[in-house]
Formats: C-alpha cells, sequence, structure tokens
C-alpha cells in the first residue's frame, strides 16, 4: 500500500524540484551571479526526496529499487546527489539549470508510475541485488551529471566560435577547459560505480539463475555503456581525446545510459525488466 506521508514528500520534492529548475533558469538568463535559492530549493526537494524513499523503506521492509516507479526515483534522486556534490565542490553556477530539468523529468516520470508497495521476488531476495543497484544510482547520477556538463561545453564552445567574447546566457558559462575537467571528474567518479555494477550483477545474476552471464539484453546494454565509457577514458589518456570529443562522448554515453534501462525495459524482453 502506498502510503499517504510517502505521498506528500514525494509531492513536495517534484514541486522543489520544479521550483529550483525555473530559479536556475531566472539566475542563468539574468546572468545574476548568486544562485542560492536555486540551491537550497534543489537540496530542499532532495530532503523530501530522501525522506519520502526512507518511509517507503519502512513500510516495505526493504530497499525501494524492484519496479519502474521505485528505480526511476532513484534514478532522479542519485542525479540529486551528485549535482548537489559538484555545485557545493566547484561552485559553477550554471550548471543547475541543465541538470535540474533532467532530474525534474525524470521525477515526473516517477509520478506517473504505479507506486504499490509489492513483495519480492525469489530472484530480488539477494544483498548482491542491494549492492548493485546502490552503484548503478550512483554511476548512472555521475554519468547524467557529465551529460549535462557536455551540453554546456558544446554550447560555450559554439558561441566562443561565433564570438571571441561572447555575451548574454554564454558568458555565464564557465571557460572550456573547466568544462572540460568537470566532465571528465564527473565520468572519473562515474565509472569505478558502473564496473561494480557488472560487478555485482554477475554475482547476483549466478544467485539467482545459476549463471554469471546470459548475454540478456540489459546485461548486453550495460557492456555497451561500460564499454563507452572505457573508450572515452583511454582515448583521453592515450590519445588526447579531450574537449569537442570528450563532449560528445559523454553524450553517447548517457544515451547508452537511457537505453540500458529505459529502452530494455520498455521495449525488450529481459530478466531485468521488472527493475
Amino acid at each position: 500500500m502506498f502510503s499517504p506521508l510517502e505521498n506528500d514528500l514525494f509531492s513536495l520534492a517534484v514541486v522543489c524540484y520544479l521550483a529550483a529548475m525555473v530559479l536556475y533558469f531566472v539566475y542563468t538568463v539574468r546572468r545574476q551571479e548568486k544562485t542560492g535559492p536555486a540551491f537550497w530549493a534543489t537540496a530542499l526537494a532532495f530532503a523530501f526526496h530522501t525522506g519520502s524513499m526512507v518511509v517507503r523503506t519502512v513500510a516495505a521492509g526493504r530497499l525501494p529499487f524492484t519496479n519502474m516507479y521505485e528505480f526511476t526515483s532513484l534514478f532522479a534522486w542519485g542525479m540529486a546527489l551528485v549535482f548537489l556534490f559538484f555545485e557545493r565542490r566547484y561552485t559553477v553556477k550554471a550548471l543547475g539549470a541543465f541538470v535540474t530539468p533532467l532530474i525534474f523529468v525524470l521525477i515526473g516520470y516517477a509520478s506517473l508510475l504505479p507506486k504499490e508497495i509489492t513483495p519480492l521476488m525469489p530472484a530480488l531476495q539477494s544483498y548482491w541485488l542491494q549492492f548493485h543497484v546502490i552503484t548503478a544510482i550512483l554511476a548512472y547520477g555521475g554519468f547524467g551529471v557529465s551529460f549535462a556538463i557536455a551540453v554546456m561545453y558544446l554550447l560555450k564552445e559554439k558561441k566562443s566560435a561565433a564570438d571571441k567574447n561572447p555575451e548574454g546566457f554564454a558568458k555565464m558559462l564557465p571557460d572550456l577547459k573547466m568544462l572540460d575537467e568537470l566532465n571528465y571528474g564527473a565520468i572519473a567518479f562515474a565509472f569505478p560505480f558502473m564496473t561494480l555494477v557488472i560487478i555485482t550483477g554477475a554475482i547476483w545474476a549466478e544467485r539467482a539463475w545459476g549463471s554469471y552471464w546470459s548475454w540478456d539484453p540489459k546485461e548486453v546494454w550495460a557492456l555497451i555503456t561500460w564499454l563507452i565509457y572505457v573508450v572515452h577514458l583511454h582515448a583521453r589518456y592515450t590519445y588526447g581525446w579531450k574537449g569537442h570529443r570528450a563532449a560528445w562522448m559523454s553524450i553517447i554515453g548517457f544515451i547508452a545510459v537511457l537505453i540500458t534501462y529505459f529502452g530494455v525495459n520498455l521495449l525488450l524482453s529481459s530478466l531485468h525488466s521488472y527493475v
């Protein structure tokens, strides 16, 4: 049964994420240096969001990761967590205008999904699955932030090519070198967790189905996603792929993330279709 308290907290989170998105847009368009209210609106949304998941965890007697609603909500939560860290650590004021729309779309989509708490099916009753999902949340959150930074990079690059001293919105964006380093930092944070996603998923699969790897569509797309970021990091260190190329690799990688989760769950038959 869906708890009224969880519903209230979740609804407040949605409203606050929307408010944060609007505030970031307003501050960025007006080129205002101080975006404190937008940051704290995001932090408040994150607090309500966390509260809703805690209530669901207590009500269900398990972590909330067993259906589309729960994991989509966690996906948004993980992206918000990584964003808040990057915003606080690096103070990139315009980043919120690119990340909060992604968070809002995810949590908005989650709000439309069935929210009933259901018992765990046997294949999900494993602590390895808990590690698998936790690492996936952090990996996907980091890759989502890297995607937003990559879009910022390409916009800044385009404006800078047209005008050596860009004004307006482009002026709010950090310089290209900083954006490139932030893009790399987000991927460097997320990639080890993505590696753990593959490893813990294989161990869970062996415990649940007796095989470490069965070429299930979700396994295949998770591997493709991992390989894209391997190529990204390898090309950066070996061939000096930075800037423009790195930004496009980040975008391609995040598209693979979305296919791994949404594409497989909604379009393909998979052993993982229930998560």
